[in-house]
């Protein structure tokens, strides 16, 4: 599918910004044109954009309930209660519970924590695991990544005298209620007086820690070493690293080169990152993948209980294992892709003009169905919906559960919204979404209905892959200096995306070779026809454009700027992103 390319100039005001702010700064108007593009747009900006401080992290207290939340954890405390840390079985609850469970046990001995099975439990908290901390005499629950529709779970604990604190980021019910908690922690609470709503469930856990440490005296450089928890689930729930995330995730990546915790550090080893500077799209693709692995295929406790441990011999079994499992993972997420693929081809009438793809098997593995959802996302471009079958473990019937991804700008999060009536529960955000079906029978017209929505309210430019470019350069601007500066973007990720340039008609240097297992690569020495600067540049998957290039046919550009080496000191390359011959850029 051939990816539009969209530039935004700025406007007239912008680029008076932008002007005074290269003046005031010393920067290149690229650069400038850069930080006017994320918001920002003075000096003062700019500094704390550069440089993030812990001190400008936000109040704990000013979140809804912070105080009654901290408040009922010293009262468990004095009263010596058994306190249960309870959270979701992806990246950001695993994350969620290790921090707040291994915080609390500093200062408190009578803490447990637990993550549902997601076969044996399904999704959330349960009234039978609510029955079970009763029977083993837990008096408070800590529900981190889930909680904010628990209704009834919550309504059941209180019954049964066993309080509940909830630490969610998801959106609450449309109707604004919320459960019958102590507390009720959300950053995303319609009456929300917090001033950050992006943060992630961890984070939500990070900030009650905060507000635990601060009201009971206890220095804020005792939690500071669990940020390298809070970064890695800012980049796996893939939440908008601006704000107070930007802040969490700055300080979070440092501790994670420079003393991450022990279970943390031999994932890293598992993933051959040893040694070399981690960032956030390292943790997307190779440690957050792994420590999902265990609750897709086996139980998520063992992620928290890696974690958590402090014995070096005991963190590199359970690594080890849970790097089989991520294996397994991938074997599982590729034939159910092959096979969902296939099926989808055999109607290619109805994909052609479908703006959404529903799919269902019963016998598809529910710990992979939210990956499959992202990979036809990203073959197809459109919003998409994988079901399959599973057991409600309360009542012994079966049901249909689901996962869904969209594409960039589509809220999916409204679109099952519009088909509530249809559903018995669903959950999530803008980008990514759980559901689930009473029965089979309501499938198809949940698929009508879902599609019928998708199609009033996508945009026809939302059913092309885009590539946002920030900027046209030539290779001349790409100096020391410019390639220095572009790095203290960093850390990126939505909302800060790594900067994207474009360099119009280049030249194959006379070196350039295809390379990869099956030759499916460019490794490419490129000379700027404006400039005369040459540059070198890796294409991933783009090797079709070898001949083309060879023959000294001028091409435009479009890549992310890298250094190529470890601890930083390679030399810097171009990523090339994509490739245009020049008369079919039209922009």
């Amino acid at each position: 599918m051939t990816n539009k390319w969209v530039f935004n100039p700025l406007t007239d005001e912008q680029e008076k910004q932008k002007e005074a702010l290269s003046k005031e700064l010393g920067f290149s108007p690229v650069l400038c044109q850069l930080l006017i593009e994320r918001g920002v747009k003075d000096a003062e900006s700019a500094r704390h954009f550069f440089r993030p401080q812990l001190t400008d992290l936000h109040d704990p207290f000013l979140m809804n309930d912070m105080g009654q939340a901290v408040e009922r954890i010293n009262k468990a405390m004095g009263q010596k209660e058994k306190i249960l840390v309870y959270g979701d079985y992806d990246v950001d609850g695993i994350t969620a519970v290790a921090l707040v469970y291994k915080f609390l046990k500093k200062f408190y001995s009578r803490v447990g924590f637990h993550i549902p099975d997601r076969d044996t439990e399904g999704y959330g908290i349960s009234k039978k695991r609510i029955e079970w901390a009763a029977e083993n005499e837990f008096k408070l629950i800590i529900i981190l990544d889930y909680g904010i529709k628990s209704f009834e779970e919550v309504a059941y604990a209180k019954e049964l005298g066993v309080d509940v604190i909830i630490c969610d980021h998801h959106t609450p019910d449309k109707s604004g209620n919320l459960p019958e908690a102590v507390a009720t922690l959300n950053p995303k609470r319609y009456d929300s007086t917090y001033p950050d709503s992006n943060l992630a469930a961890c984070g939500v856990g990070f900030k009650l820690m905060q507000a635990f440490a601060q009201r009971n005296s206890i220095p804020f450089e005792q939690l500071t070493p669990m940020l390298d928890f809070v970064v890695v689930s800012i980049a796996a729930d893939i939440v908008p690293i601006i704000g107070e995330n930007r802040v969490l995730a700055y300080y979070g990546l440092k501790q994670l080169n420079s003393n991450p915790n022990l279970g943390l550090k031999s994932i890293i080893d598992v993933c051959g990152l040893t040694d070399k500077e981690i960032t956030i799209s390292d943790i997307v693709f190779k440690i957050g993948p792994r420590l999902n692995a265990s609750g897709r295929v086996q139980s998520a406790s063992e992620s928290v209980e890696l974690l958590i441990c402090n014995d070096l011999t005991l963190a590199k079994e359970k690594s080890d294992a849970i790097n089989h499992y991520n294996q397994t993972r991938k074997d599982l997420d590729k034939s159910i892709t092959d096979e969902a693929f296939a099926r989808l081809e055999e109607h290619t009438s109805e994909m052609a003009q479908s703006k959404s793809i529903v799919i269902y098997d019963a016998n598809w593995h529910k710990g992979v169905i939210g990956i499959v959802a992202s990979r036809l996302t990203e073959l197809y471009y459109k919003p998409t919906i994988v079901l399959t079958k599973t057991k409600d473990f309360s009542t012994g019937q079966d049901f249909i559960t689901g996962s869904g991804r969209t594409v960039q700008g589509f809220d999916i999060y409204k679109g099952i919204e519009s088909c509530s009536d249809l559903l018995r529960d669903f959950g999530g955000h803008m980008y990514a979404v759980g559901l689930s079906i009473e029965n089979e029978v309501d499938i198809k017209e949940f698929k009508s209905r879902f599609e019928q929505y998708v199609s009033e309210n996508i945009l026809p430019s939302q059913l092309q892959p885009q590539i946002n470019v920030d900027a046209v350069i030539d290779f001349k601007d790409i100096t020391p200096k410019f390639f220095r500066l572009l790095k203290q973007f960093s850390p990126f990720g939505p909302e800060n995306p790594k900067p994207v340039f474009v360099t119009k008609r280049v030249f194959d240097y006379g070196t350039s070779r295809i390379v990869g297992k099956v030759q499916e690569h460019l490794k490419l020495e490129l000379i700027d026809s404006n400039s005369e600067c040459i540059m070198n540049g890796i294409a991933f998957g783009q090797s079709d454009f070898y001949e083309y290039i060879r023959n000294l046919n001028p091409v435009d550009i479009c890549y992310t700027i890298e250094e190529n080496g470890f601890s930083g000191n390679g030399s810097t390359q171009l990523r090339i992103i994509d490739i245009r011959k020049c008369e079919e850029n039209k922009s």
